[in-house]
């Protein structure tokens, strides 16, 4: 069975750019989506989350370095690969669209073997780097240790979250693991649209497997942003039920001495830590903070969250 083809959006408001660049990238072997404007780029990748991103610089409605601005600042696509393209060699140009958050840049004109093969380095080191989980194509457990670590390291305020599911095992059982995956998905989903109402430049979510999420924003939207998930899962969780254990909110499982339990519908549980009230030594200290928390947020019914509030002592 051949593998996932790679997805590559390209924005240019000009066609005979668009044209040769959607051929050539065809014929070798990638998927293409086009759109001819910055409005247009945006809503196509957030709706597509494509694996890299072709960005002309002028384009009508918002230019590129707008565009690339947005999509580094927003959780669904700030991990997405992004070539500016630009008819201008001066090096301002360059510059700016790297500091936006470009990683490469490629001018105008450009033959077919200079754009594939610009494209590929890019994938590929994309690839190496965000490590992500197939499932929900969120970084992976390499890159959220390294941000973790990055954060506490730096000394800024910041606020680690652990999220997971209740319950999630009795739901695996009774339905399969493909009913179990698209509770995964929905949950990633529902972080990604909360993150975006609380949207901040510096916020990172990432899958460690499982139904284990963290999330990585300011400690001061760390409390509104966890009740956003709790409220969102809860509103959508109940349609992964069948009609009959929907209505009733609970599935009958068997254990292994085939005695049958009752298990409610499905919430998540959150525990947040954050380095305002003490000192966090290594991002080990606070996945095993936010883990301690998390299980307090689990004796509480249905959706919750917990945060540490203990001080600094001594």
């Amino acid at each position: 069975m051949s593998s996932k083809r790679e997805v590559i959006l390209v924005a240019d408001d000009d066609e005979d750019i668009v044209r040769f660049v959607e051929v050539n990238l065809r014929l070798e072997g990638f998927e293409v989506i086009t759109v001819s404007d910055g409005e247009q780029a945006l809503q196509r990748a957030y709706d597509s989350l494509p694996d890299l991103i072709l960005l002309d610089v002028m384009m009508p409605r918002l230019d590129g370095f707008e565009v690339c601005q947005r999509l580094r600042g927003d959780a669904r696509t700030k991990h997405i690969s992004v070539i500016m393209l630009t008819a201008k060699s001066l090096s301002v140009d360059k510059v700016v669209g790297l500091t936006a958050g470009a990683d490469d840049y490629i001018i105008k004109p450009f033959d077919p073997i200079e754009l594939v093969a610009r494209v590929k380095s890019a994938l590929r080191r994309s690839r190496e780097m965000r490590a992500v989980n197939p499932l929900t194509q969120l970084p992976g457990n390499v890159q959220v240790g390294e941000e973790a670590a990055s954060r506490v390291d730096s000394g800024e305020p910041f606020g680690l979250m652990y999220v997971d599911i209740d319950n999630f095992k009795a739901f695996n059982d009774h339905y399969g693991f493909l009913r179990g995956d698209e509770a995964i998905k929905l949950l990633a989903r529902c972080m990604r649209e909360a993150l975006q109402d609380h949207s901040q430049d510096a916020s990172f979510l990432g899958h460690i497997g499982g139904d284990d999420f963290i999330v990585m924003i300011g400690p001061e939207v760390a409390e509104p942003l966890a009740k956003s998930i709790c409220a969102r899962w809860d509103s959508q969780a109940p349609s992964l039920y069948d009609d009959a254990d929907g209505e009733r909110a609970y599935i009958e499982v068997a254990d292994r001495r085939n005695q049958m339990h009752k298990f409610p519908v499905m919430t998540v549980s959150i525990g947040i830590v954050t380095n305002v009230l003490r000192r966090i030594e290594n991002h080990w200290q606070a996945v095993e903070v936010a883990t301690e928390m998390k299980q307090f947020a689990k004796q509480d019914s249905g959706s919750s969250f917990a945060v540490d509030r203990r001080r600094e002592t001594g």
